[in-house]
């Protein structure tokens, strides 16, 4: 790359403890680290949805975006009502990453997202998700491998993903069948129209979707920042999303 790409990342609030800390704005260090990796830039994004004017000199700054894992979705933001199958939502974090979102489609920037990054990807393209996939898809899979003491490996492979041959994603991962980890118990219910669906896991739920167009629009449901060492078609979801950027 003849020059380093700047990737915009959204944040997610950290609730402040009176007497401990004031609220924070947070993400993993994993996700910066894969970025910087490939010779991106990574720009980490504040949650201020009520300055516009200040997110838009960031905006445009940016040579592309990345979307991360975190917190639910707000249901109200694809028309549903929150319901108690719905875990932890971060709201201002929702109103950042559309906007951003809506921004990178708007000038064709290059845009990878995970885990939530597909969910929050196909809400702001007029898309909507299952608030709990084990609640609402009776015959799906175990999806919620979320880390504990007993299991506490993110690296876990949770099951298999079928790649459509001839996508985006499947030149990519250079494979048709791929083992993946599992960290989320929301999935994408109704496809938003500019999206493309091109991977699946063997339930049926949507684990992988790419824009219709030539834009570098690529999001998977699972954590590839987490299996770059083990499985070269996750290091190259980050080579080709970082060379797009240099791009464009």
């Amino acid at each position: 790359m003849s020059r380093r790409p700047v990737i915009g990342i959204a944040t997610q609030t950290l609730p402040g403890k009176p007497g401990e800390r004031q609220p924070c704005w947070l993400m993993g260090r994993s996700y910066i680290e894969e970025l910087r990796k490939v010779g991106a830039v990574p720009w980490v994004i504040p949650l201020i949805p009520h300055d516009p004017d200040t997110l838009q000199e960031i905006f445009d700054r940016l040579d592309g975006v990345f979307i991360t894992g975190g917190v639910d979705v707000d249901p109200t933001r694809y028309g549903e009502p929150k319901t108690e199958l719905c875990g932890t939502i971060d709201p201002d974090r929702d109103a950042v990453e559309i906007a951003l979102l809506q921004h990178a489609l708007n000038r064709q920037l290059p845009v990878l997202a995970v885990c939530r990054g597909i969910q929050i990807l196909n809400v702001t393209c007029g898309g909507t998700l299952y608030q709990d996939v084990s609640a609402q898809v009776p015959a799906a899979l175990k999806h919620d491998f979320f880390p504990t003491p007993e299991q506490p490996s993110r690296k876990y492979l949770a099951h298999d993903i079928t790649v459509k041959a001839g996508s985006r994603l499947g030149h990519i991962l250079g494979d048709g069948v791929v083992p993946v980890n599992s960290m989320h118990h929301q999935a994408i219910k109704d496809l938003a129209p500019r999206l493309a669906a091109t991977a699946f896991a063997p339930d049926g739920i949507i684990e992988g979707v790419e824009g219709r167009d030539d834009q570098y629009l690529v999001a998977v449901q699972w954590h590839p920042e987490e299996l770059t060492e083990t499985q070269p078609g996750m290091k190259r979801l980050f080579t080709t999303f970082a060379n797009a950027a240099s791009a464009a």
